[in-house]
């Protein structure tokens, strides 16, 4: 891949997006196309035939998609898959149609059965049921997947996907209503501590376990891909560690400073039980991740982005 390539990252205000855009320009890649969500609909069909024919990208990283945590996904389940339905749609079929060198899709890890053993081969796709609270937006990612697959089978196109597993990091979403678990813990115990509450709770039980990968790492992994990897299966991208919700929850406390105590509402869903990536396939192309867990994490807490995000508002006078 040429450094003055065109190379058009969609969605790339998005944490994923933008962790890729920052990699590929540490790279030395220059000729980086890209548009927000008022620029271009990447529902709309015609706007995105429109926009290939006006850029012609040789590359294409697609990043762009309808995201969110448990409550997000299980309430606006109609959204969730029309949307990524019609953005990775339209962005695949336009990449054949405009002669595209090389696409990147970006799945998700919860396309994988609920009950998949674990770790979770790539070959695992498709053996069992769902997770019924992300359903719909797993039923698009594999739809994704299986049509870079199609088109490469029909076209001949060089179209690859990556399977991430819980990514955190610059960029994430730390809204309590619709965010993931490790930044909805990071806000949460932050609160506590701005607060000084007594308890803090977590929902569920606490003992599914989860594997977490900072979004520097996937897009390292990504651009590794992009470079040396044009094999038609999907590739898990992960850590191939994971840690219990409750663990998870005492490290956030610690490092956070939170010395209250901790809850879990055994009314809330715990979700998949388990959900570890096999990274063999990744690792025997020569990446694996570099950031650890702890971290990752205190780099998260150090940032500009998050002073901003969780600063809590100023007293009112009266």
């Amino acid at each position: 891949m040429e450094h003055n390539a065109k190379i058009y990252v969609a969605g790339h205000r998005g944490m994923v997006g933008s962790a890729l855009l920052r990699r590929l320009k540490r790279a030395g890649y220059h000729n980086l196309v890209t548009r927000t969500s008022q620029e271009l609909d990447l529902r709309d069909q015609a706007a995105v035939e429109d926009f290939f024919a006006l850029e012609n990208p040789e590359y294409v990283l697609l990043a762009a998609a309808k995201v969110g945590g448990i409550v997000a996904n299980n309430t606006y389940r109609a959204d969730f898959l029309y949307d990524n339905l019609m953005i990775q749609n339209n962005i695949i079929s336009q990449s054949q149609q405009h002669g595209v060198r090389k696409l990147l899709f970006l799945g998700s890890s919860c396309i994988y059965p609920k009950l998949a053993p674990q770790p979770i081969r790539e070959e695992y796709l498709l053996t069992g049921p769902l997770e019924p609270t992300n359903e719909p937006y797993a039923i698009a990612k594999i739809a994704g997947l299986k049509l870079c697959e199609a088109y490469r089978s029909q076209y001949g196109c060089n179209f690859i996907s990556a399977m991430p597993t819980n990514l955190y990091g610059p960029g994430d979403n730390y809204d309590l209503q619709n965010s993931h678990v490790l930044p909805a813990l990071l806000r949460k115990f932050s609160e506590g501590v701005d607060r000084g509450l007594p308890r803090v709770q977590v929902w569920g039980t606490g003992t599914p376990r989860r594997e977490f990968l900072h979004v520097d790492d996937l897009a390292d992994a990504c651009l590794h891909l992009l470079l040396h990897y044009n094999g038609a299966e999907p590739v898990n991208i992960g850590t191939g560690r994971d840690i219990s919700i409750q663990e998870l929850a005492d490290l956030v406390a610690e490092l956070t400073g939170y010395a209250g105590e901790i809850l879990f509402d055994f009314s809330k869903p715990d979700g998949t039980p388990r959900k570890l990536l096999d990274v063999t396939k990744l690792r025997s192309l020569g990446w694996q991740h570099a950031i650890g867990l702890r971290e990752g994490i205190m780099s998260v807490l150090q940032s500009a982005e998050w002073q901003q995000a969780t600063r809590l508002p100023e007293p009112q006078l009266v």
